[in-house]
């Protein structure tokens, strides 16, 4: 089940706890991104984190990017236009607005739930 969550305070959370709310939310937005998708066989929200961490955030670009992808498959399907997401999302955590690419996706999560 999806777990929709108010942006503005998973934001203050994330800047308040020195990013520490900001893994836990990586974590779910990854499972629920699996979840909304019905691909539970794809990589867990705990081992992106840990892939991310032991890449120097290299695959946390490629995540960044999949989430997209993942996310345009089911708006496709439930008759959403969809673009692009996966490269805005990469995009923006490339540039450092790792952030603003979670709110983005929590926000699209939001949508689908």
């Amino acid at each position: 089940m999806v777990q929709r969550r108010e942006i503005a305070i998973c934001i203050i959370l994330t800047i308040v706890t020195c990013g520490i709310y900001g893994i836990y939310w990586f974590i779910c937005l990854t499972d629920d991104t699996n979840a909304i998708s019905g691909r539970m066989d794809d990589t867990s929200g705990v081992v992106a984190f840990l892939l991310s961490l032991i890449t120097c955030n290299i695959y946390g670009l490629y995540w960044a990017y999949k989430q997209g992808e993942k996310i345009d498959q089911v708006k496709s399907q439930r008759g959403f236009p969809s673009g692009s997401n996966g490269i805005a999302y990469l995009l923006l955590c490339l540039f450092g607005f790792s952030i603003v690419a979670y709110a983005l996706m929590q926000n699209e999560l939001n949508k689908l739930a």
